[in-house]
This record gives C-alpha cells, sequence and structure tokens, in this order.
C-alpha cells in the first residue's frame, strides 16, 4: 500500500468537517449566533450604511489578549482568514476580501458562506495531487513561500480545528447560560 499526504490530508479536513464541525452547528439560531457572552464582542453586525460586516477594525497591532468573538465573528473568520483567503490566493485570482463578503443576520446564511469556502479549499487541495504539496506556497505567503504547501495545508486544517472547537466551546456556553433547562415533571 502507497501513503497518500494528500488522502490523508484530505480525509482529516473530511472528518473533522463532516463529524465535528456539522453536528455541532446542527440547530444554530440567530440568537446564538449573534449572542455577545461578554461587552464589547467582535461579531457581524449592521454598519452605519445598513449592510452586514465582520468587525475588523482593530488596531495594528491586534489588542492583547484580543476581545471576545461571537459564534458569528469565527464562522466569518473561518470562512474568509482560514478558507476564502488562501483559496483566492492558491486557487482563483487571489481577488477575494474579507470585508466584501455578504453576511447577514442569519446563522443559515454564514453557514452556507463557511461551506462555500470549505468546499472550494477542499477541492483545491485535492486538485493538487500529491506532487503539487510538494510544491513552494509561492509569495501569498510571505515568509514562508518557500514551505512546501503541505505545511500551509497542515496549518489550515490545523486553523479549522481550532476554530471549530471555539464555536463548540460557544454553543455550550450559550447552552448552559442562556437557554433554560428543562423541568422534571
Amino acid at each position: 500500500m502507497t501513503f497518500s499526504w494528500n488522502a490523508a490530508l484530505l480525509d482529516q479536513l473530511t472528518f473533522a468537517w463532516e463529524h465535528q464541525f456539522l453536528p455541532r452547528l446542527e440547530g444554530l439560531g440567530d440568537e446564538e449566533y449573534l449572542w455577545e457572552p461578554v461587552p464589547k464582542c467582535w461579531s457581524v453586525r449592521t454598519g452605519p450604511d445598513g449592510d452586514w460586516k465582520q468587525d475588523l477594525d482593530w488596531p495594528e497591532p491586534a489588542p492583547e489578549p484580543p476581545p471576545f468573538t461571537t459564534i458569528a465573528w469565527r464562522l466569518a473568520h473561518i470562512a474568509t482568514a482560514v478558507f476564502g483567503e488562501r483559496v483566492s490566493n492558491h486557487f482563483g485570482d487571489g481577488s477575494f476580501r474579507g470585508e466584501s463578503v455578504p453576511w447577514s443576520g442569519k446563522a443559515v446564511d454564514a453557514m452556507a458562506i463557511v461551506t462555500a469556502e470549505y468546499t472550494r479549499w477542499r477541492d483545491g487541495v485535492a486538485a493538487l495531487g500529491e506532487e503539487g504539496l510538494f510544491r513552494p506556497c509561492g509569495p501569498a505567503e510571505g515568509p514562508f513561500s518557500n514551505d512546501p504547501f503541505l505545511m500551509l495545508v497542515l496549518h489550515i486544517n490545523r486553523e479549522f480545528l481550532h476554530h471549530a472547537a471555539e464555536v463548540a466551546l460557544l454553543r455550550d456556553l450559550y447552552r448552559d447560560t442562556v437557554t433554560p433547562a428543562p423541568t422534571a415533571s
């Protein structure tokens, strides 16, 4: 049997998506999606123009520690910074801009955007095949431009798993602090 890095990386990502992430997001409602468990959260909200946008107005360098984030912000981050920008830079024309994503206050809309970007990333990695994983990442990855693409895929998988776990934790927190517990009869 020949080992395939491409198959192993895609299996890891697909398993996390299908068996961890999607089941944990089932039933996500709009109130929970936008819930701010502490004051001054970063989120997705309407701006002065009435359009929904992800809060991206943090100073450089980013505050330490960064503000707490909502499920909405985390999903936007997964869609844009984890998948969308990388898809555009490595499998597209490099024109993707997170600030132009048409967000809304609806969880179902956010999940559609996250799913579309995940699918584009997954399809791009699959198309690399085995050999493509060992070519350099290229200039879009700055100081990591000479690293093999394999390292970028590992990083993106790790980032997705990390942020998906944060979303799951926020769902647990919401369930146990906002949602009324069922009463025993």
